[in-house]
């Protein structure tokens, strides 16, 4: 008989041999025979030692025994002539009161050494297996039912001692079992071994916090191919699997945190990250400067008043403005875990703890969290939680800065650009201007409608290279600039000439010319001091628009019949590239018509865009119905709907509705080089002013009239244009041929003229003149009177 559960060498495994009292063969196994090539025919009677490859070996093979029960090593030859190593055991099959003789049996039972030696480190394997306690070893049969397992299954208590016979079931709950009993059942089915999956167990007695376990699965089979059951390795991976979550969560946080610099987005990204991977429900609160963008209270400091500023998770509600808590620190800026109940009949508590917001000495906020489940918070999620609320205070703190000085810019760059709507005799005017979201600051976007002389209008947009204040201060300067030219009744490709040497200048002034300065070049072509600038005017009495472009987009125009098209300008080169001229064109509008100036922030969606977000600005203008309805109502609709959610340049749009002085209210007469149609222009003028119902002007106006064309028939000579036109004030003009500006002065008391330009200024309104292309045209204007 088998002494042990060690013994291999048994019937079931090794070969077996039955002889007599001298080692005469009497029967055999068939694994004997497998083993030695030989039938039981041919085995029967001989002679053990005859089965050796050296019989003379005989005596060392019998020097082994050591009792009645006896192992040892022999080398046999098998029949096709080899030689096998084989560790053999002998046993005595006669009780032990029988004497030893030629007539008692033995069993010899034999295997290969090789395998003998094989089958021993595998039951060393399964025994040293079974008796440790890290990994926990289960054999299941095909029921699933328990069939053995090791000391410590699972690694805490609330499992059976015994657990033969048992299922999961029995002593899991019910949803961890299931998870699990179908892993197994899988395996079984398939044979495909499991290797490393994740499950989370916790016992009906003892659920605790539970735990992870990696669960390996592999198939049994009998040596006849037959399953037997599945065997199960259970790791305890608990704490493995937190730290890699907290460390993958602490990634995450600081990731999702450094994607903004709006308070109201960072405090929200921060509960979101938080929700579900650390708590349940998440809120933070942050301290009343913070919300105005100033200097929170100092850490130290002990009341502090925080006010709702995000949450995440269902109970979390909502923030408002009256969720306004006062803080009282007590002395202590360390963060604390408390549970809020004890375990109901759901086996869960609710746990929370919060920890503090501070950056550079100041406190900023709060975060609470709370976790409802088995699994309280412990010292290594509040060091989590620490951990990333030091870096989105951090955030915060930045994002409050960037915020106070992106409201400073943008507050001065508002302060520098017109208001939204403007009304003027020639067009109605609205604008949008969307400050960019990128981390620089605002841009250099500008724009202007700016009354001319003769009721006409100039529109201009314009952007300026880079962002911060330093391209708003450029933009300043360059509307400034504008202006200031406007206001001398430049052509447009005038203007821009003197714009683009101005910029030019600029970049000069900045050292621009030397390597890696301010004013440098860039790879593109365009100088630090850089800018595009789209310059129009626009004249209600003959309809006549000229505009040019330096390196602009071309303005949108629709049409009464409801068609928007692009004016087909040349853009010439961006200012202060210098040296190209800039080509005007001119076209001739009609009345109602709709001019969309823009920047490219509006129409750009990335690289190779710009066509496609041009045609998706034509589109909206025209479902926009810009005609009939209130431009600002059209410029918030189409820029909401074209402009992309965060901007990565600043979004400048302009629309001008043009009107139209009607006929009725404008004259025009041409003279003759001769100083006696002086007296028949006063009485022109007189006669067109008594139409109008003007008769208080009259006499204003017949002196003015007078003056200019004497003047200039005097020194320009002829033919001279004389204009009157009446659209919102009374506008007197005079054109002549010549180039030379007029030049007011005060005459002497001894001298009997020079005293003209003097009256009219004293007289009028506002006075000036403009070069033309023929020539120039000296203009006074006067209020209307207003009714009686």
């Amino acid at each position: 008989m088998v002494r042990n559960s060690e013994d291999f060498l048994d019937a079931g495994y090794a070969a077996g041999l039955v002889v007599d009292g001298v080692g005469t063969v009497l029967g055999c196994t068939p694994a004997a025979e497998a083993l030695l090539g030989r039938s039981a025919e041919d085995l029967h009677g001989l002679p053990l030692r005859s089965l050796l490859a050296d019989p003379d070996h005989w005596p060392h093979a019998m020097a082994q025994r050591s009792g009645p029960v006896w192992e040892g090593r022999a080398v046999v030859r098998t029949e096709d002539a080899k030689e096998l190593d084989v560790a053999f055991r002998v046993l005595p099959l006669d009780p032990p009161s029988r004497p030893s003789g030629r007539d008692s049996r033995w069993l010899v039972l034999g295997a290969p050494r090789a395998q003998v030696s094989k089958w021993r480190q595998d039951f060393a394997f399964t025994q040293e297996l079974f008796l440790q306690d890290r990994v926990g070893l289960a054999v299941f049969d095909r029921e699933l039912r328990l069939v053995r397992t090791n000391t410590h299954l699972l690694p805490y208590t609330g499992v059976p001692a015994d657990l033969a016979g048992h299922r999961l079931a029995d002593f899991l709950w019910a949803e961890d079992a299931r998870q699990i009993d179908d892993q197994l059942l899988e395996v079984l089915r398939s044979g495909v071994p499991l290797v490393g999956v994740d499950a989370f167990v916790r016992t009906l007695t003892d659920p605790g916090a539970g735990r992870i376990m990696a669960v390996s699965v592999f198939r049994l089979q009998e040596p006849d191919g037959r399953v037997m059951g599945v065997t199960g390795l259970f790791t305890d991976v608990t704490e493995q699997r937190r730290a890699r979550r907290r460390l993958d969560l602490l990634h995450r946080a600081t990731a999702v945190l450094g994607n903004t610099l709006s308070v109201a987005e960072t405090t929200r990204d921060l509960a979101n990250v938080l929700v579900p991977d650390l708590a349940d429900t998440a809120v933070v609160d942050l301290a009343e400067g913070v919300f105005r963008f100033a200097e929170p209270r100092p850490e130290n400091h002990r009341l502090h008043l925080l006010r709702r500023a995000a949450a995440a998770g269902p109970d979390a509600g909502e923030a408002g403005p009256e969720d306004v808590v006062e803080l009282d620190t007590g002395g202590s800026l360390r963060g604390h875990v408390w549970a809020d109940g004890r375990p109901g009949e759901n086996q869960r508590i609710r746990s929370s703890m919060a920890v503090l917001l501070r950056a550079r000495g100041m406190l900023l906020g709060r975060v609470t969290v709370r976790r409802t489940s088995v699994l309280p918070f412990d010292r290594d999620d509040l060091d989590l939680l620490g951990e990333i609320a030091s870096r989105a205070a951090l955030v915060v703190d930045n994002a409050r800065r960037y915020s106070r000085e992106r409201r400073a810019s943008v507050s001065l760059q508002r302060s520098l650009l017109p208001p939204a709507e403007t009304e003027t005799v020639a067009v109605q005017a609205a604008s949008v201007y969307l400050p960019t979201d990128a981390a620089t600051g605002v841009s250099g976007d500008w724009f202007d409608v700016i009354a001319l002389s003769s009721a006409r209008v100039a529109l201009v947009v314009g952007d300026v290279v880079g962002h911060g204040l330093h391209a708003t201060a450029t933009m300043g300067r360059l509307r400034t600039a504008v202006r200031t030219l406007a206001d001398l009744d430049l052509e447009p490709d005038e203007l821009l000439a003197h714009l683009d040497d101005l910029v030019s200048q600029l970049t000069v002034e900045a050292g621009g010319n030397e390597p890696g300065a301010q004013g440098s070049p860039t790879p593109g072509g365009y100088h630090a001091f850089g800018a595009t600038c789209l310059y129009m005017t626009y004249d209600p009495v003959t309809r006549h628009c000229v505009m040019a472009s330096a390196g602009h987009p071309p303005p949108a125009l629709m049409t009464p019949d409801g068609t928007v098209e692009y004016v087909d300008v040349s853009p010439g080169p961006p200012l202060g590239v210098g040296g190209l001229p800039f080509e005007p064109v001119e076209i001739e509008v009609e009345q109602g018509s709709v001019f969309a100036l823009f920047t490219d922030g509006l129409v750009e969606r990335g690289a190779g865009d710009v066509d496609e977000g041009m045609q998706a600005l034509r589109e909206r203008l025209m479902r926009a119905d810009a005609l009939r309805r209130p431009l600002r109502d059209v410029g918030r609709e189409v820029v909401t709907g074209l402009a992309p959610t965060r901007l990565p340049d600043d979004v400048t749009l302009l629309l001008a509705r043009t009107r139209v002085v009607p006929p009725d209210d404008s004259v025009t007469w041409v003279l003759d080089a001769d100083p006696a149609v002086v007296a028949s222009a006063r009485e022109l003028v007189v006669g067109q002013l008594s139409s109008w119902g003007l008769d208080e002007l009259a006499f204003t106006t017949e002196l003015v009239a007078s003056e200019l064309v004497t003047n200039a028939i005097r020194y320009a000579g002829g033919p001279v244009e004389l204009r009157l036109i009446r659209a919102g004030t009374l506008v007197c003009e005079v054109s002549d041929p010549s180039s030379t500006q007029p030049r007011m002065r005060r005459a002497r008391t001894t001298e009997e003229g020079g005293r003209g330009l003097f009256l009219i200024a004293q007289l009028t309104q506002r006075w000036g003149s403009r070069y033309t292309r023929r020539g120039k045209t000296i203009w006074a204007e006067q209020p209307l009177p207003g009714p009686v």
